[in-house]
Order: structure tokens, then C-alpha cells, then sequence
């Protein structure tokens, strides 16, 4: 493998008049399975790098940890594709949670779209940080930078954590939700504060994007793609600023917009 995120392959590309031999760079998919006290919770397509981080923020998404320190072992066998993690409380792993729809009454409408763990484990958000248009502006560039690897194949999603000011840390991922999960890892990890902070991010803010950025409990997001209505329901419902089309110099702001209002009259 030429890298953990992309691979070279020789093509035959068409420029407009005719084919020419080039190489270009696509991005790896790889297979991932964690397995939970012995039993198997969840295959995954992923990017191969960052696997721990991966773990750990996806099970804290899922609400089975809070903290690094509630595994009691965690081995990963990168070679196969498998994760094991051993936790120091053992708990049963009812699948049926994680694939059943779970309707809340009071709770907002959007929330009958919730799956049962999401219910348990997406946080209304409070977030007083407000943010420039500026800032918006900023930021996405800062994250573009860091994304060579999605500039080189157009094939993984980018997401980082930020303060207003600047990116803290920023993962790449064919799969959206891994890239945020893996930040979430991260924080978690090294003790990195990730309240009142901004996520940034390459792609389309759809349901599970909102949901990832809720558990992971920063105020607004940032995209230069669209969201989805669904995405903006459960926004509206959880507090979250989602801003979105940052892109020459414009953006639109879709919901809770003091945020971004009361920074711009300052």
C-alpha cells in the first residue's frame, strides 16, 4: 500500500480529445469490525489510520464509555481489521438498540427519527461561543489546507475541532461519521476540551453528521456543502448552529443564528 489513505493506480484518463495513460490517487476502504467483550458490535468501512482514536470515539458516540478509563483493554489487529476492546464494567449488547427507531414524546419532532441509542446519547446544546462571519471564513480555509489527502483523491470526508480562532484537530475518513468520531477519540484521549468548540467540515451535514456533532456537544458547525432537512430538524431541536455553502466568501446560516448574529454586531 502506497499509504494508509490513498493508493496510486495507473489509469487510462480522457482529456477532452482523447485517452492518455496517467496515475491517480484513490482513496482506501478498508473493513473494520470492534468487537466488545467477545461479542461482535459493529463492522465498519473506514480510512486505516487513527484506528484507536476510531474506537474510542465510536463507542463513546454510542454511549458504551464516557471516558478511556472505562476500558479496562483495547487491542487492534490492523493487518485482519479488528478491534477488541474489553471493558472494565461488562455490559450486554442489545443490537436491537442500535438499528430500532425510538419515538420521544416532548422532545422536538425530529426526534422520532432518533435511533434508541441516539435518544440516549445526543445532548441539547448551550454553547454561548459566537462566531464571526469572518471566523466561518477562516476556519474553512484552515481546514481545506489541512485536507491534501481529500485535494489528492476527492474521495474522504475531512472534520475538524476548532476554537474561533484556529483548528485543533482534524481527521480524514472515507466515512463522514468516522472522521467525527475520530476527533471525538482524540479529545478524549489527550484531554482535549471539545465543549464550546466549532467542528468544520468538508461535506454534507446530514442526520448522523448533526447527531455526531451533538454527542461529541459543540455549539456549530461549519460545512462549504449543504445540509439536509432532516439535519436541520434535529439542529433546531439540539441547539446547533448549522452554517453551511462557506464558499467564495458567502455562507448560509440555517438555524439558531444568534450565534453568528451577535458576533457580527460586535
Amino acid at each position: 500500500m502506497d499509504n494508509p489513505i490513498r493508493r496510486s493506480k495507473q489509469i487510462l484518463k480522457f482529456d477532452g480529445n482523447s485517452f492518455k495513460q496517467a496515475t491517480d490517487e484513490i482513496a482506501v476502504e478498508f473493513p473494520f469490525t470492534i468487537y466488545v467483550d467477545g461479542d461482535e458490535f459493529a463492522t465498519m468501512v473506514c480510512t486505516p489510520t487513527h484506528l484507536k482514536e476510531l474506537v474510542i470515539g465510536f463507542l463513546a458516540s454510542e454511549g458504551f464509555i464516557r471516558r478511556p478509563e472505562e476500558i479496562n483493554a483495547l487491542s487492534i489487529d490492523e493487518a485482519r481489521g479488528f478491534a477488541y476492546v474489553e471493558l472494565v464494567q461488562k455490559q450486554t449488547i442489545n443490537k436491537e438498540f442500535f438499528s430500532k427507531r425510538f419515538i420521544g414524546s416532548c422532545c422536538g419532532k425530529s426526534r422520532q427519527f432518533y435511533f434508541h441509542n441516539d435518544a440516549r446519547t445526543a445532548k441539547t446544546i448551550t454553547s454561548q461561543t459566537t462566531i464571526s462571519i469572518q471566523q466561518c471564513f477562516n476556519l474553512m480555509e484552515q481546514m481545506q489546507h489541512f485536507s491534501a489527502d481529500f485535494q489528492l483523491t476527492g474521495g474522504v470526508h475531512t472534520a475538524a475541532l476548532c476554537s474561533t480562532e484556529k483548528l485543533l484537530v482534524g481527521y480524514s475518513d472515507i466515512g463522514r461519521h468516522n472522521a467525527l468520531d475520530k476527533i471525538y477519540g482524540s479529545c478524549l484521549l489527550n484531554h482535549i476540551a471539545h465543549r464550546d468548540k466549532v467542528i468544520v467540515f468538508s461535506g454534507r451535514i446530514s442526520s448522523e453528521v448533526l447527531l455526531k456533532v451533538a454527542k461529541i456537544g459543540a455549539g456549530i458547525i461549519l460545512s462549504k456543502s449543504a445540509p439536509t432537512s432532516l439535519a436541520l430538524d434535529l439542529a433546531h431541536d439540539l441547539g446547533i448552529t448549522a452554517v453551511g455553502f462557506i464558499r467564495n466568501r458567502r455562507l448560509n446560516v440555517y438555524t439558531h443564528s444568534q450565534r453568528v448574529i451577535q458576533a457580527y454586531k460586535k
